[in-house]
């Protein structure tokens, strides 16, 4: 899978090619317009993430453009421009999603893995891990093809967690990506560890051969027993 990065904070752009080369993508960057532009123009990639903030010309054109050539399938948006006419415009040049900076590298990479899924799979929503399945169209957990209940939320973490498997996962980035901006106004995150908790009990009665370690003070990892 070849990923282009079109972002003109270097020290972001390096933190993010490191992150997606550890997961074997071939990553390839470009801090301009015109740089970003001829690649573009003479290659194609699985996946493209734009900043909109470019220095001297917006990113949109670069949308534009995409669109023009039939390219502008599998793109995300990345800008501090956190602004709704924004987003809009550039969903509606074709990007798939749309994640305001400031954000965690595991988010960024848990939304690079789904848009690639949905690509590799063609609208097929289904991630797999060991024995266990989650289709993310009909919310539904399997263990060994049986059905295994579980609640919105626990189901939201796990997502989360399979997208980022055998990675560090923080309190906070999971804290955001499952209950949003509100998280904020928590105290803590008790409620994570309780959620957890029940989602354990839940893969160790299933049999699942996954687990969910807990790194103290940090946040979670998902691997593969």
């Amino acid at each position: 899978m070849k990923i282009l990065i079109i972002e003109d904070e270097i020290e972001l752009q390096q933190s993010i090619a490191d992150s997606l080369e550890k997961e074997h993508y071939v990553v390839e960057s470009a801090a301009d317009f015109h740089s970003a532009s001829e690649k573009i123009s003479m290659y194609d990639y699985d996946c493209i993430l734009l900043d909109i903030m470019l220095p001297g010309v917006s990113g949109i054109q670069l949308l534009e453009q995409l669109k023009k050539q039939g390219k502008y399938g599998n793109v995300i948006i990345i800008s501090a421009k956190d602004s709704l006419d924004d987003k809009l415009t550039g969903l509606q040049l074709g990007a798939d999603d749309y994640l305001a900076k400031p954000f965690h590298i595991a988010e960024l990479n848990a939304r690079v893995k789904a848009v690639l899924r949905r690509k590799i799979f063609e609208g097929r929503n289904v991630l797999e891990l060991a024995n266990v399945s989650l289709d993310l169209d009909a919310r539904l957990l399997t263990v060994n093809g049986e059905r295994t209940p579980i609640n919105r939320k626990e189901f939201d973490v796990l997502n989360y967690l399979m997208l980022n498997k055998n990675r560090l996962v923080t309190k906070s980035a999971l804290a955001e990506h499952v209950w949003g901006d509100n998280v904020d106004q928590a105290d803590n995150f008790d409620f994570i560890y309780y959620q957890i908790k029940n989602l354990r009990k839940k893969l160790q009665t299933s049999q699942a051969r996954i687990e969910i370690d807990a790194v103290y003070g940090i946040g979670y990892k998902l691997t593969e027993k």
